[in-house]
């Protein structure tokens, strides 16, 4: 089959591997049908990600149809299913507390092992929904959206409260838009006024403030000087993490979704004045998935904005070389292997 290996930073080849082996008990055989390019694949080819090791197959926004199954499983051949990537043990601390998104031996695919920039994987049946209705590409984008449909249930915030949403990549727009969803009043920030035109114009978000000398009184306008109720960072920059530790308003919930190497400081006192709740955001569970699948066949989420480029697989490395450093333009990359 053709896989997508990258062989080193920098150093991206579709190339000639083996088919997988029949899928095991309780496992199946997809065919992949399209790939999304994610943040994390990016950092990868860049050389950028903190736990992989090379040559690596990546990609784990997935959808592909069931060509085989493993003894067990009874999922009819030939349907589209939607991919969940986080293979949990099923037996550690979190996956007894019903949360194998932060599973202590957790391995996702396309970063811990091999994922689905390939023309066929094995997967556990667990970890697969199905797509009805849903195209492939749209298929496909239920995985970066339940990322921040997790953080957007995180928070637990209230129908009408203030939210502010930080950094409007792929993951900041998900989670803008479910925060959307619940009710919340968004507003965005980030440095790119392209991205916060694009939100506003593409995805009619009204609110949006561009991080410069003047973002702290304009979010003060925004808020009447009290803050936001409920703030995500999807960002992956320790200075915006720790800048909006004041933006929070009293009794308010901060939920980190990036993840960044760094050390996050903050001013204790402010901190405990407000007394913060502050939470990490980690993937997402089946009760996500399952949320946005639902949503999106109401119409809530607009998917065909969200898809601005589409590209064989055999484009992908000059694509990667291309795109790694130059976003513009550029929400979800969407990589078409088969029907």
């Amino acid at each position: 089959m053709r896989a997508a290996v990258c062989i080193e930073p920098g150093r991206l080849v579709v190339d000639r591997r083996a088919a997988p082996p029949p899928p095991p008990p309780g496992w199946v055989a997809l065919d992949i049908a399209r790939v999304g390019i994610c943040g994390t694949d990016y950092h990868i080819y860049e050389g950028k990600h903190p736990f992989l090791a090379y040559p690596r197959v990546m990609g784990h926004e997935l959808s592909g149809r069931v060509a085989a199954l493993g003894d067990g499983v009874s999922l009819a051949l030939g349907t589209l299913q939607i991919v969940n990537p986080y293979l949990a043990c099923g037996t550690c601390v979190a996956c007894r507390k019903g949360r194998p998104n932060c599973c202590m031996q957790l391995q996702v695919l396309g970063v811990h092992i091999d994922g689905g920039m390939c023309e066929r994987i094995n997967v556990p049946a667990g970890n697969l929904y199905a797509a009805g209705p849903l195209s492939p590409s749209d298929a496909a984008m239920v995985e970066f959206l339940a990322i921040g449909a997790h953080a957007v249930r995180r928070a637990d915030a209230a129908a009408g409260q203030r939210a502010l949403v930080v950094g409007v990549g792929p993951i900041g727009l998900g989670a803008a838009i479910f925060a959307r969803i619940a009710g919340l009043e968004v507003t965005l920030l980030d440095a790119s006024q392209e991205r916060l035109g694009f939100a506003a114009d593409r995805l009619h978000f009204a609110s949006g403030v561009l991080a410069d000398a003047g973002t702290d009184a304009a979010l003060a306008r925004l808020t009447d000087g009290e803050g936001f109720d409920a703030i995500f960072d999807c960002t992956g920059h320790a200075g915006s993490i720790a800048a909006g530790f004041t933006r929070l308003a009293h009794a308010g919930t901060y939920v980190l979704v990036s993840v960044v190497k760094d050390t996050i400081s903050f001013a204790d006192p402010e901190f405990h004045k407000r007394e913060t709740t502050l939470l990490g955001s980690r993937n997402a569970t089946a009760a996500d998935f399952t949320h946005v699948i639902d949503c999106i066949g109401r119409g809530l989420v607009p998917l065909a904005a969200l898809a601005t480029h589409a590209l064989p697989l055999d484009a992908l490395p000059d694509f990667m070389a291309a795109r790694a450093h130059d976003k513009r333009g550029l929400i979800k990359a969407i990589i078409e292997v088969a029907a």
